[in-house]
């Protein structure tokens, strides 16, 4: 089994083990320790990737 066989596996049983609470908790917990490891440059540098892929995507 490849690596991403196993996560896939891995994702559909955590998937049906909990519910939409759990995601939303370990989602804010991800977002409170990135903002406690970046700044303000981080998510500005990324904000820009995401705004060139969009621009990028949309005059496809």
């Amino acid at each position: 089994m490849s690596r991403e066989e196993a996560g896939r596996m891995g994702g559909k049983a955590t998937a049906k083990n909990h519910d939409k609470e759990f995601y939303q908790e370990i989602g804010e917990k991800g977002g409170e320790v990135t903002a406690k490891n970046h700044d303000k440059e981080f998510y500005q540098e990324i904000g820009e990737k995401g705004s060139n892929s969009n621009n990028k995507r949309n005059n496809d």
